[in-house]
């Protein structure tokens, strides 16, 4: 059972964050970092604080919460997509951040995926009503589900999709030369990390990173190596059981993101690996997440949210069955989702600004 809402945002960071460094080794000037960063805007703030979302959703949503339970992505919003190489070299868009997969029902990912939406708009990033966003996600979500899904390949289908990805794609020179100048420290790195890099690979440099928003503070590594008169990288990033836990208490299933990842309807990532304390994946140029204040000046927003919502049923389609989720969809009324929103960013943007004012006191 979820406890009360009763805490401030403040009190309800402090013990999250006391519980996770009895999970897992902190980076305290990555804390300290996230901490500023919540200050910046509401969209920002949402990233960086799931643990809050899920102590409110269940209380300011309760009328959603006898939705089917299915594996959720959990943490998801406009910026948990991204781009990766399959086996073939074709590039691929999907959700690429799972560590925080949870049983949750199906209608929470919905949620906060257009909460998140919302909140970019009022930050610029997106031009767009609610009222659109919201039937735009829905129309993804529906129609990826009455079609089984499909994976979203930027080959000969998706040019509109490729061209803002690909306009977003970093230059590999300025790439490497970041990641190379990266400051060393004398952490540990994990063994997986090294044994990730292909084989031949040398001069492999391995250096403490930071990334993210929600993850900030975790530890994370990234080896930098020459394979064949160019660069390879992989990263490392610390996992931690879900917020959910947190929360509740449940123990949770430890290869629940594995299942997430290959029950889904995508195309895999042939780098992604999951270890009982690390993620590795590769790190690349054309291997990143797609952060929306970086996109071309025009684009297709309305057509990008729809690919979210089609994603994120995708993504569904691992542990939940179609008709079944299609079936508590259709008695749903026509505003259940505007109306979530409206609540749920009201209380992001209440929290938001008790932040602002507590870091401006500290």
């Amino acid at each position: 059972m979820m406890p009360s809402y009763t805490r401030t945002i403040v009190e309800a960071t402090r013990r999250y964050e006391a519980w996770l460094r009895s999970q897992i080794d902190i980076v305290e000037g990555d804390i300290r970092k996230k901490h500023r960063k919540m200050a910046h805007d509401p969209f920002t703030f949402l990233r960086a604080t799931f643990y809050r979302w899920l102590e409110l959703w269940p209380q300011l949503c309760e009328t959603l919460t006898d939705a089917p339970t299915i594996l959720a992505v959990g943490d998801l919003h406009v910026e948990n997509f991204g781009t990766w190489r399959d086996e073939e070299g074709r590039l691929i868009w999907g959700i690429n951040d799972v560590d925080d997969a949870c049983e949750l029902p199906y209608l929470h990912d919905l949620v906060r995926l257009t909460t998140s939406a919302h909140l970019a708009l009022e930050a610029g990033h997106l031009d767009i009503s609610l009222r659109e966003a919201c039937e735009t996600v829905i129309d993804g979500y529906r129609s990826s589900l009455e079609r089984g899904g499909r994976p979203i390949v930027l080959a000969e289908r998706h040019r509109w999709l490729r061209e803002i990805a690909v306009a977003e794609l970093r230059d590999p020179a300025g790439f490497w030369e970041e990641l190379q100048n990266l400051p060393s420290k004398a952490t540990a790195a994990p063994r997986e990390l090294q044994m990730a890099l292909p084989t031949g690979a040398t001069k492999i440099t391995t250096v403490p990173r930071a990334a993210g928003v929600g993850s900030l503070g975790r530890q994370r590594f990234a080896s930098v190596a020459s394979l064949g008169a160019a660069f390879v990288a992989r990263e490392a990033k610390a996992l931690a059981p879900s917020a959910l836990v947190f929360l509740t208490g449940i123990e949770e299933d430890p290869l629940r993101r594995q299942s997430l990842v290959q029950g889904a309807v995508r195309v895999p990532d042939p780098f992604l690996r999951f270890h009982p304390q690390w993620m590795i994946r590769r790190l690349a140029p054309d291997c990143l997440k797609v952060e929306l204040g970086q996109f071309p000046t025009r684009r297709q927003d309305k057509r990008l949210l729809r690919a979210m919502g089609w994603e994120t049923a995708n993504m569904h389609l691992a542990t939940g069955k179609p008709r079944k989720l299609l079936k508590d969809l259709d008695r749903r009324s026509k505003r259940w989702l505007q109306n979530a929103v409206t609540v749920m960013s009201r209380a992001v943007r209440n929290d938001w600004r008790l932040w602002k004012k507590h870091t401006r006191k500290s």
